[in-house]
């Protein structure tokens, strides 16, 4: 079952979805930063303006008598609430305001000890003279001068009035006598203008678009080059990596293209070496076989040539081990099942027993030579060993042929060392029934050059199964 994940399991993925998220991570971090530095200015500057216009207004009624001073805070009183506006008439066809619409807040309050610091910028624009405390507005609220908030338009004001803070400053004069003033706190957080965001946001979307083209700059010569290096191996003649990218990539790339240029010339004189060796091999081969058949002793006649055939299917079958992939073979759509079912003719008309079950809906992109190949190892060893050969087909992105035979099976600790080259079971493969150990060699290399495998496992009602995978797209 495949498990879900956010997180992208691609390079590009991951790459983009990093950087976009280290582009947002610090465009909030500078939004915060804004606020902040606005909410500084605001606030700091709202307490300092409260805080002059309350030392003016306490030395201008510090020398009046009490009465006086009475009279003058009762002239001074303002109606309960926010204070007073101008009028502005009917709000707009929105819901805003005349005055425009409401700017946008963050909530992000700077000045926790907000009533300490108002405090002590009363106290320190008065002087040491008078006594000044600061507390939240009690409801219901009790008579005081309202102070003007500054910094804000009307509209605002009249947006925010109900989530406003009241504080009340008491001032107490040296003679004992006291006066009240109200400052409103607008809500927590600076003020921001639209604007601001929608630039945010279009800065966002210009660095996602650079990011993209930069990612997929980035990862695209990386994918190639995974691809060229899958291709390895499989392709007779593979083509040249472009070199193009970041400076690291095109390394890589010319890299990558100076092993695969040794590669190909090592390959191309292996098969030099090997067309030599067939030639050579093959020669005495003939020679000792005509003497052979010169020989008057016909008991011996027969000795050596058994000899001799099995020194030839030796070196036929080296060879082919050794070939490879290197054949020239061109890869064609090779219909399974109607190879399946000439094997099994020819197994059939040397007296073996093979049974197929199961279709391909499509041909297999493929070497015909190559798979037959593979297919015929598989099957003799399953009809050698294990008195018969049962194959399966299953069809799917991946194409399974599953041989089994019905013999005593291989140990567990033997069946990868089997696929080794010139490796023979003593009990049962050995040069008496003609094994060489090549045969599940030379059919691992041709699955493997297709882009599959070949495994072997004991099947679990006895007999032993060998597992041929091949992709649909090598």
């Amino acid at each position: 079952m495949t498990r879900l994940t956010l997180w992208p399991q691609s390079l590009f993925g991951r790459l983009l979805a990093a950087s976009v998220g280290a582009v947002l991570l610090a465009q909030g971090a500078g939004l915060v930063l804004i606020a902040q530095e606005r909410e500084r200015f605001v606030m700091q500057g709202s307490v300092r303006e409260w805080s002059r216009r309350i030392a003016e207004t306490t030395v201008m009624l510090q020398p009046l008598s009490a009465a006086e001073r009475a009279t003058a805070v009762s002239q001074l009183l303002a109606p309960q609430g926010l204070p007073p506006m101008p009028p502005h008439g009917p709000p707009g066809p929105h819901g805003h305001p005349p005055g425009g619409p409401d700017r946008g807040f963050v909530r992000l309050p700077l000045l926790s000890d907000f009533e300490r610091t108002l405090k002590e910028q009363v106290h320190s624009a008065l002087g040491p003279n008078y006594s000044v405390e600061v507390s939240a507005t009690p409801e219901p609220p009790p008579p005081a001068i309202v102070v003007p908030v500054p910094f804000y338009e009307a509209h605002e004001l009249a947006a925010h009035q109900g989530r406003a803070q009241r504080y009340d400053v008491s001032v107490h004069f040296a003679d004992g006598g006291a006066v009240l003033f109200r400052v409103t706190r607008m809500p927590e957080g600076a003020p921001l203008p639209r604007h601001l965001f929608v630039n945010l946001v279009l800065l966002v979307l210009v660095l996602v678009i650079v990011l993209y083209i930069v990612a997929h700059n980035i990862t695209r010569p990386l994918s190639e080059l995974a691809h060229a290096v899958g291709r390895v191996g499989r392709d007779t003649g593979p083509a040249q990596l472009r070199e193009r990218g970041a400076r690291e990539l095109r390394a890589a790339a010319r890299a990558f293209n100076t092993m695969q240029d040794r590669l190909r010339r090592y390959l191309d004189s292996r098969t030099r070496v090997l067309a030599a060796m067939s030639h050579d091999l093959k020669t005495p081969l003939t020679r000792l076989r005509l003497q052979v058949e010169t020989l008057d002793n016909p008991p011996m006649q027969a000795r050596i040539g058994r000899e001799l055939d099995e020194m030839e299917a030796m070196v036929r079958e080296a060879l082919a081990l050794f070939r490879g992939s290197e054949d020239g073979e061109p890869a064609v759509p090779v219909d399974l099942n109607a190879l399946l079912a000439q094997l099994r003719q020819e197994f059939a008309d040397m007296g073996a027993q093979v049974s197929v079950t199961g279709e391909l809906a499509e041909p297999l992109l493929g070497k015909p030579q190559a798979l037959k190949r593979c297919l015929t190892n598989l099957l003799a060893n399953a009809v050698k060993f294990g008195v018969r050969a049962d194959v399966g087909l299953e069809d799917g992105a991946l194409v399974t042929i599953r041989v089994r035979d019905h013999g005593p099976g291989i140990p567990s600790e033997e069946l990868e060392r089997v696929f080794e080259p010139f490796y023979r079971l003593e009990s049962s493969r050995n040069r008496d029934s003609g094994g060489t150990g090549l045969g599940l060699s030379i059919a691992r290399d041709i699955a493997q050059a297709h882009g599959g495998s070949l495994s072997l496992r004991n099947f679990p009602g006895g007999g032993l199964e060998a597992v041929l995978s091949l992709p649909r797209q090598g």
